[in-house]
C-alpha cells in the first residue's frame, strides 16, 4: 500500500486521538487536499508549455492552466491570457506528492533549516512557498529552461491551526525551531 497513507492510520491518527483528546474516529484531522500553484505572469507560449509539463512531471496530474479575469495595461495583461497553471491532488496521488515533497524536495533546498510554523491560515489549512521547481527529483536541472517558483497549499480537516500544525508534523513535515 501506501507510505504515507499507511503511516497515518497506524501511527499518526491514534497519536493524534490520544493527544488532542478526540472522541470520535471520524474528528481526527486529515489531509484532505494538496493544491499546487504556479504562476507563470505574462510569459510566451513556450515558457507556458513547458513550464505546465514541469508541473505535470512534478504531480503526475494534467495542470489546469490559469487565464487573467480583466486586463491590466500597466502589467501588459489582456483578459484571458494564461497567467498560472494549477494542480488539485486527492487520494493515492495527494499521499505520493506529500511524501516525495517531505522526504527529497524540501531536502534539497540550500541552507534549508526548517519550514516556518506561522504559514497556516487560521482554519487549519498550511500554505507553503518554494523558489524553484529544481528541488524536486523528477526535474533534471539541466532541462529547466526558467526557474520558477511555486505555492503548495495543504488543506486539512483540522479545526484549528494547532490541530493542523500537529498532523502535519507527525506526518513528517520538517518544521523550524524558532
Amino acid at each position: 500500500m501506501d507510505g504515507l497513507k499507511d503511516r497515518y492510520k497506524t501511527e499518526v491518527a491514534p497519536a493524534l486521538i490520544e493527544k488532542l483528546g478526540i472522541g470520535n474516529v471520524m474528528r481526527v484531522p486529515r489531509v484532505t487536499k494538496v493544491v499546487i500553484n504556479m504562476g507563470f505572469g505574462v510569459a510566451d507560449k513556450d515558457v507556458v508549455k513547458r513550464l505546465t509539463e514541469d508541473l505535470a512531471t512534478i504531480t503526475g496530474q494534467r495542470p489546469v492552466t490559469t487565464k487573467a479575469r480583466k486586463s491590466i495595461s500597466n502589467f501588459k495583461l489582456r483578459e484571458g491570457m494564461t497567467i498560472g497553471a494549477k494542480v488539485t491532488l486527492r487520494g493515492k496521488r495527494m499521499y505520493d506528492f506529500l511524501e516525495r515533497l517531505i522526504n527529497a524536495a524540501l531536502p534539497r533546498i540550500r541552507d534549508f533549516r526548517g519550514i516556518p510554523r506561522s504559514a497556516f491560515d487560521g482554519h487549519g489549512n498550511y500554505t507553503l512557498g518554494l523558489r524553484d521547481q529544481s528541488v524536486f527529483p523528477e526535474l533534471d536541472p539541466d532541462d529547466i529552461s526558467q526557474e520558477q517558483g511555486m505555492d503548495v497549499t495543504i488543506v486539512t480537516s483540522a479545526e484549528t491551526d494547532e490541530q493542523a500544525r500537529e498532523l502535519l508534523a507527525l506526518l513528517g513535515m520538517p518544521f523550524s525551531q524558532n
